[in-house]
């Protein structure tokens, strides 16, 4: 049975830096599971002369290894490819003919600044290459149009669309795998109608603050679903601690907590938000954060700090009386958060 290892958006810029240790940490896990080939779908090199000075480097990673690696150029590399240039011995580009490994035939649709009849007749046409004696992966670089994303879910890449495709293109085409990159915040599978799968990988190391959570690649068998592989690259990491001053919880411990469980690869966007009560906690809003600042020093990308003192609001005697009926009416716990939240904004703008 073959075994397809399938990443995309690395987008490469220096040499042992965390996108390159990335890169390297896929090779190591292409030999320990004994992978048959190793698909790159578009945006190996952040930029085309980033591959011109890394190319050398990229020939000691790919050399001596017991798998292919096929590569297709993304609309970051698309012309990091061109004139026959040699990136290693087991490394193909996929720009023109097929790759045939046993009874699995690879194809590869490059990035071109096309879209809508332009791209849909250049994936018709494959339907004489991809034909029934084997199985059939198509390798791409675009943007899915049948799943809503944002703009961020596909790097910084503003408003413009790169080969925008429809499930539907790939119809009738005896299709078994698209496995696609261009989609940077996660691993996700769809189901073609033809019983194929279209996977996009994700970027194996957050490249922007968008990409937040653990990263993954897809590692499977032909004949299997695409299956997520989790990954021990870089990566960022949300955390939003959300102060209650009705919760009877130590705020530093909730911190502390929070960021043992960090992944040991993983730099946090951290939110602390909500209210706290300085007169119960014998602690001002400065102190609060810098004892937090304490705990995270050095494991932060960014800091963002919205809490606020409401213990005079909790000793006035209107807010008093109000969380008093709140306490008696029929709410849920939440409805009675919701209440109270309600009341402390109020009357914060008040200025009471």
């Amino acid at each position: 049975m073959v075994k397809i290892l399938h990443t995309a958006d690395i987008h490469l810029r220096e040499y042992k830096d965390e996108r390159w240790e990335a890169l390297e940490q896929l090779v190591e896990i292409g030999k320990r599971n004994e992978v048959d080939i190793f698909t790159i779908c578009g945006d190996l090199f952040d930029k085309d002369v980033d591959a011109e000075n890394l190319r050398p480097k990229i020939r000691e990673v790919f050399s001596n290894i017991p798998f292919k690696v096929l590569i297709i150029p993304g609309n970051h590399d698309a012309d990091s490819y061109k004139g026959g240039m040699y990136f290693g011995e087991d490394v193909f580009i996929l720009t023109g003919s097929p790759f045939e490994y046993g009874d699995v035939r690879i194809v590869g649709v490059p990035f071109e600044p096309i879209q809508g009849q332009n791209l849909l007749g250049k994936i018709r046409a494959l339907k004489e290459t991809l034909t029934l004696d084997k199985k059939n992966v198509l390798l791409c670089h675009g943007e899915l149009l049948d799943v809503f994303f944002s703009r961020a879910d596909f790097g910084a890449e503003g408003e413009e669309r790169y080969m925008p495709f429809k499930l539907s293109y790939f119809e009738g085409l005896n299709i078994d795998y698209v496995l696609a990159g261009h989609f940077h915040s996660r691993f996700d599978v769809w189901q073609l109608k033809d019983g194929g799968y279209f996977a996009y990988s994700g970027s194996p190391v957050s490249i922007t603050k968008r990409e937040t959570g653990q990263r993954k690649v897809n590692l499977f068998e032909v004949g299997n679903s695409p299956t997520e592989y989790p990954l021990d690259t870089f990566n960022y990491q949300e955390i939003t601690i959300e102060l209650d001053p009705f919760r009877d919880e130590d705020v530093l411990r909730v911190v502390q907590e929070r960021f043992e469980n960090l992944h040991p690869r993983a730099s946090a966007i951290l939110t602390v938000k909500g209210y706290v009560n300085s007169e119960k906690i014998q602690m001002t809003e400065q102190d609060i954060v810098s004892q937090i600042k304490g705990i995270t020093k050095g494991k932060c990308a960014e800091e963002h700090y919205e809490l606020s003192d409401i213990s005079r609001i909790l000793e006035n005697d209107l807010f008093k009386s109000f969380t008093n009926k709140v306490k008696q009416g029929d709410y849920t716990e939440e409805e009675k958060r919701q209440l109270q939240d309600t009341a402390i904004k109020a009357m914060m703008q008040a200025g009471l």
